[in-house]
């Protein structure tokens, strides 16, 4: 194992002395989210996830209106169970969309908090006085 490698921290963050990194002081709670600048590994891949479905929630969102603006006659000339397309994909689409956006970032969330040993569990005291908090760090 390389010094690198046995520095990373529970919340994603790397020891600052051995990267030259920042992300060692961060103090989460306190701490303004940089959007295109995160302080941690963690942070970062929150952040992709989070853009990447927010681009999802755009296509389910603005997709289907877009779509009857520039091609009417087939979103209109279509019909699904009995509906028109647009109205189809607009009134059931997105907001069954919605709820799979949700349950997909659930799922990759819970992932992520596995991949950096983050604990949504009760804190609990250590032996030193100070508690865990579910972000990883700890609190006094």
């Amino acid at each position: 194992m390389t010094r690198e490698q046995s520095s990373i921290e529970t919340d994603g963050g790397t020891d600052a002395s051995v990267t030259g990194r920042r992300s060692e002081s961060v103090d989460y709670l306190d701490a303004k989210i940089n959007l295109f600048d995160p302080a941690t590994p963690f942070m970062r891949d929150h952040l992709r996830l989070i853009w990447a479905l927010f681009g999802v929630w755009v296509l389910f969102t603005f997709g289907p209106v877009t779509a009857t603006f520039l091609a009417t006659e087939t979103m209109t000339g279509t019909h699904v169970l009995g509906f028109q397309l647009h109205y189809f994909l607009t009134a059931l689409g997105s907001p069954i969309g919605a709820l799979v956006l949700c349950a997909v970032y659930a799922w990759q969330r819970d992932r992520l908090d596995a991949k950096y040993g983050i604990s949504h569990e009760t804190e609990s005291a250590t032996e030193s006085g100070t508690a865990v908090a579910a972000d990883g760090g700890e609190r006094q």
